[in-house]
């Protein structure tokens, strides 16, 4: 009897404990769900919280897979649902229905979306046990979303901004070609050869574009883009049945191989190139600055293209959920000038080798050149793979920027070194040196090696008789007695040797030697004048030169037009050494080694240099020849030249014949 009473006691007990259990709240119920959503969890959020009704109406697949699809499709990232937890003390034992208001906010490819949303709950029993869930609505995905609509993106492609030269030349900018294609259900096999061989390019790459997936009997496949330049090409390519042609758009360099190097090319990005910028907003479609200044430049011309988030309901109607502005890049112009870097070009274009034309007074660059070049339209318009191992594998590397990269200086390197010397008070120019025959060397502590000179004419030799006739003895002896550390600290604090030069396109730095230093006898007389292991950047070349031209103010190279001329080093000499040392430069072309440079009507000074690569002294090698020079009747330019392999050319007096013809072609 006692046992069915405890019994009794207990059953009653356990009743009144469960009576008392805190019951789910629907609030509790939409905190967990919330923290599921901003975590995109979206299995959990269906098999556990969503309502039988939600269910009857969304299979679990739709549901999951509609939320994945869209997010992905739209860009969603940080998605952020909150909900406020009410305060009031709501009997929700006697409720059946709860609703509860949210914040939904995210962003999109098309930018920000923010909105309200409310949030119904319904209790229900599942399993003995009541608890609350989810009204789901298509319109927690997006504001407005509704069963039928369909979610659209469109893309607005920002246009790329331009590239014009300091005349409002164009140099790079936004036109037309002839994209050629067939329509595979028209065409005629047997003519595939004939439109190869039309076309440049190979019967197998025309195949591959016909055997994509997507192709169609009856649709378009593009094949090949030709110039606009190329219609009589164009028409007889699509007078063949099943070939076709339709103007679309297309990048255009109007003075193609003359300006390649500097403009560069745009293209589409590698599988490596896509991953490292993908964050900012590139696609495998995107199209980006390969090199020059299309590379360069590349944030400012590029834009942000326009995307814009919609609803397509049954009706036809639109719904913008987010929009995104489209902002066209901006247009970039440069200092160059277009048509006289054409004219330069034009005078070098058969032989390798680089140039530049510099404002001395403003720094501005006014020609960059590197020949021999390419045609950077070719490139754009999809150049074959033949064609393109055809400029590959060119023993003169047209495809090689020359104009960034840095050479021995040979003798233009005198000029440098009398300024170092001047400007320290350690060269008097009216020191002679006394110097007998073509070789020299300080004793016999330098074993076998001579400094060998070009002209004895002279046994006497002062500073402008050793810049006439570019005498490596005396600039080997001047450099001796200067000292390496005088020598060495002018190159770098008067003109920059071993800094980053500052300029809008990146260039190669030009340093004293390979480890910065010079420690031995040799290797100092050496680089005095313009061998050991000295190497310069054209462009910082011309600037140097600049620095004398303009009365000691080396100014910063510019390449964007409109900005403010700054000094890069100050008094590189004092302006009563730069006059000596501009008298000088004259007598070199009008006196000295460069008389070939005399042309009409001009007053041409400037120094001209030999830099021997070879491996040993006494032996043959290969020569560059240099020549940097001026008009001191218009010193608005100077132009730093160098032709490669001129040995068997006249050496330094081809690059001064070659900068003559330029001189001679401007009126």
């Amino acid at each position: 009897m006692r046992k069915i009473l405890i019994l009794c006691f207990l059953l009653i007990f356990g009743l009144v404990l469960a009576g008392c259990q805190e019951q789910s709240k629907p609030d509790d119920r939409l905190k967990d769900y919330v923290k599921l959503w901003n975590k995109q969890t979206f299995d959990d959020m269906y098999g556990s919280y969503l309502s039988t009704e939600t269910k009857d109406s969304y299979k679990k697949k739709d549901f999951v897979d509609r939320y994945k699809k869209i997010y992905e499709d739209a860009g969603v990232s940080d998605l952020k649902v909150s909900f406020k937890e009410p305060k009031d003390d709501t009997d929700w034992d006697k409720k059946k229905e709860a609703e509860f208001p949210v914040i939904i906010s995210f962003n999109t490819s098309a930018g920000e979306v923010k909105y309200d949303q409310k949030v119904k709950l319904t209790k229900e029993e599942r399993d003995d046990k009541e608890d609350w869930y989810v009204n789901w609505d298509p319109s927690f995905i997006l504001p407005e979303l509704e069963d039928g609509d369909k979610v659209g993106i469109d893309t607005i492609t920002a246009q790329r901004g331009e590239i014009y030269d300091r005349n409002d030349q164009p140099l790079a900018v936004n036109g037309e070609a002839f994209q050629i294609g067939i329509v595979p259900g028209e065409f005629d096999e047997s003519n595939l050869k004939k439109v190869a061989d039309l076309l440049d390019t190979s019967e197998e790459a025309i195949k591959k574009e016909l055997d994509q997936s997507w192709v169609q009997p009856e649709y378009f496949v593009p094949i090949k883009k030709l110039p606009l330049s190329e219609r009589p090409l164009a028409l007889e390519v699509i007078d063949l049945d099943g070939l076709y042609s339709k103007r679309v758009k297309a990048r255009e360099y109007p003075f193609g191989e003359a300006t390649a190097h500097l403009t560069g090319y745009i293209g589409k990005l590698t599988a490596e190139k896509l991953e490292k910028v993908k964050d900012k907003g590139y696609t495998a479609n995107s199209l980006i600055g390969v090199s020059g200044t299309e590379e360069v430049f590349e944030d400012k011309l590029r834009g942000k293209d326009g995307q814009r988030l919609f609803l397509t309901k049954e009706n036809g109607d639109e719904v913008t959920v987010a929009e995104q502005e489209v902002e066209n890049g901006k247009n970039v112009k440069l200092t160059i000038d277009a048509e006289l870097q054409k004219k330069i070009y034009a005078q070098m274009k058969k032989e390798p080798g680089t140039a530049a034309a510099m404002n001395p007074k403003t720094g501005e660059a006014l020609a960059l050149v590197s020949t021999p070049s390419f045609d950077p339209n070719e490139m754009i318009l999809g150049i074959s793979s033949d064609r393109y191992k055809e400029l590959s594998e060119d023993p003169d590397k047209p495809l090689e920027n020359r104009f960034q990269i840095t050479y021995s200086p040979g003798s233009t390197m005198k000029g440098i070194t009398a300024s170092v010397g001047l400007k320290s008070g350690k060269l008097d120019p009216n020191k002679t040196y006394d110097i007998k025959g073509k070789t020299w060397k300080k004793d016999e502590s330098w074993g076998n090696y001579k400094v060998v000179r070009v002209f004895d004419n002279d046994s006497s030799v002062d500073l402008e008789s050793g810049l006439k006739f570019s005498d490596n003895i005396y600039f080997a002896r001047v450099g001796l007695d200067m000292g390496a550390d005088t020598f060495v600290k002018g190159l770098k604090e008067n003109f920059g040797f071993g800094e980053d030069i500052p300029f809008e396109y990146p260039l190669y730095n030009s340093q004293v030697s390979n480890d910065g230093k010079i420690e031995k006898e040799v290797q100092l007389a050496d680089s005095a004048f313009g061998q050991g292991q000295v190497l310069m950047n054209i462009v910082h070349l011309a600037s140097a030169y600049g620095g004398i031209i303009n009365d000691g103010n080396m100014m910063e190279p510019q390449l964007v037009l409109d900005q403010e001329p700054k000094v890069w080093k100050k008094e590189v000499v004092t302006t009563e050494q730069a006059k000596l040392l501009q008298t000088d430069l004259r007598k070199v072309v009008s006196e000295g080694i460069a008389t070939k440079a005399n042309s009409e009507g001009k007053a041409i000074a400037g120094k001209t240099g030999t830099a021997e690569i070879k491996s040993e002294q006494g032996s043959k090698g290969r020569e560059n020849g240099l020549f940097v020079s001026y008009d001191q009747n218009n010193p608005d330019m100077v132009l730093a030249m160098l032709l490669e392999n001129v040995q068997d050319n006249g050496g330094s007096t081809h690059t001064v014949q070659v900068t003559k013809k330029f001189y001679d072609s401007l009126k």
